[in-house]
């Protein structure tokens, strides 16, 4: 008996140091700093509501809450020097209807939120037009319940001699997928250009409804979305852990200012 008592009391007082060994193991010291704003403005050059959101990252155990940021004042000027101020409409989003950008033109963005002012400056590129869309059955998949999965592929002339950045966004059956799509013209420049958007989040089948919008951004813009995209691809390896790509808002924080072209076309996959 006094030999079962002793190999228990063993197992017991062994056990807690394993417990207490995992615990500093697993008691990372993860990034709780303090909150930032988190700014995402882009002005196109379609006539209508131009949209700066605002919100607030938060500590890292409240992941995937982003509170608003309410009570902000918020201008974007042209390089002309007019300013238009964008009116808050649902809490962190401000807009105007009075703006609409211009190819070639130079546009900041000033942000004045809890005492803090932010400012950012964008040029909007000349546009360059999609051509078309077309669906393909997706490569290395096999039917799924007995449909095959399909890859939208993008078509569009890249001017040749004048350095492009894009953008694409990708809806399906009005849903925007999460990958991000951002190319340049290094390797393409003056080429009829074929851009498959391979994604892993919604699966496309014949009969489903996609949305393409492209976007023509300038350099600072671009490296900000490839950083971001570079990122995606390395997390779903397990590669890296993520980090803020570079913004062009000063002082540094989260998010962007776009000034960008902008088109769309729509899909019926067959």
């Amino acid at each position: 008996m006094k030999k079962y008592l002793f190999n228990t009391i063993l197992f017991l007082f062994g056990a807690a140091l394993i417990l207490d060994s995992c615990t500093k193991v697993i008691d990372l010291k993860l990034d709780n700093a303090a909150s930032q704003l988190d700014i995402e403005a882009n002005l196109t050059n379609i006539s209508g509501p131009q949209t700066v959101r605002l919100s607030t990252n938060v500590p890292f155990s409240n992941i995937n809450t982003y509170p608003p940021v309410t009570g902000a004042t918020v201008t974007i000027k042209g390089q002309t020097g007019k300013s238009y101020t964008l009116t808050e409409g649902p809490q962190g989003s401000y807009s105007t209807s009075a703006l609409a950008g211009v190819a070639g033109n130079t546009y900041t963005l000033n942000v004045l939120a809890a005492g803090q002012a932010y400012s950012a400056i964008s040029t909007m590129p000349a546009t360059v037009k999609m051509d078309s869309l077309s669906d393909e059955n997706r490569p290395l998949n096999r039917p799924q319940n007995g449909k095959d999965q399909k890859v939208i592929t993008v078509y569009y002339q890249d001017p040749p001699g004048v350095a492009n950045q894009y953008r694409f966004i990708l809806w399906v059956n009005g849903v925007q997928v999460k990958s991000v799509f951002s190319y340049d013209d290094q390797l393409t420049d003056g080429r009829y250009v074929t851009s498959d958007l391979l994604e892993q989040d919604i699966d496309i089948y014949a009969g489903d409804i996609v949305k393409v919008e492209m976007q023509c951004i300038d350099r600072p813009v671009y490296t900000y979305w490839f950083t971001l995209e570079s990122q995606q691809a390395n997390n779903a390896a397990g590669a890296v852990a993520p980090a803020n790509p570079p913004t062009n808002v000063n002082p540094a924080t989260l998010g962007y200012f776009s000034a960008h072209t902008t088109q769309t076309m729509t899909l019926i996959v067959k």
